[in-house]
């Protein structure tokens, strides 16, 4: 069965880090792809980075490109998102997916077979 797991979240203040990981079980083979989501109140879900846990190759949003590097630990299963330079507007849950179907980074919603509990990040002004 596979579980994805989040944490790290939390309060911080603007133009803080924080480090965001997400533990994955219950897979056989690398050959999937992991990506981070979040959503404010009032506001669609909306990709945030993805990473092949086959090749290590990512994409991420223009919104976080520079800011937020996401990277994986296969010896670990997991999935880290180093979050730096926050705003006000990264405040969201954030959720990890894994998508089975796909070994390349995407951040269609749509693909993404399992999801996390979510963590929260707060960014104060």
């Amino acid at each position: 069965e596979v579980q994805l797991v989040e944490s790290g979240g939390g309060l911080v203040q603007a133009g803080g880090s924080l480090r965001l990981s997400c533990a994955a079980s219950g897979f056989t083979y690398n050959n999937y792809a992991i990506g981070w989501f979040r959503q404010a109140p009032g506001k669609e879900r909306e990709g945030v980075s993805s990473i092949s846990m086959s090749d290590g190759s990512t994409s991420s949003a223009d919104s976080v490109k520079g800011r937020f590097i996401i990277s994986r630990d296969n010896a670990k299963n997991t999935v880290y998102l180093q979050m730096n330079s926050l705003k006000p507007e990264d405040t969201a849950v954030y959720y990890c997916a894994a998508a089975l179907r796909v070994i390349i980074p995407t951040m269609d919603l749509g693909v993404y077979d399992y999801w996390g509990q979510g963590t929260q990040v707060t960014v104060s002004s």
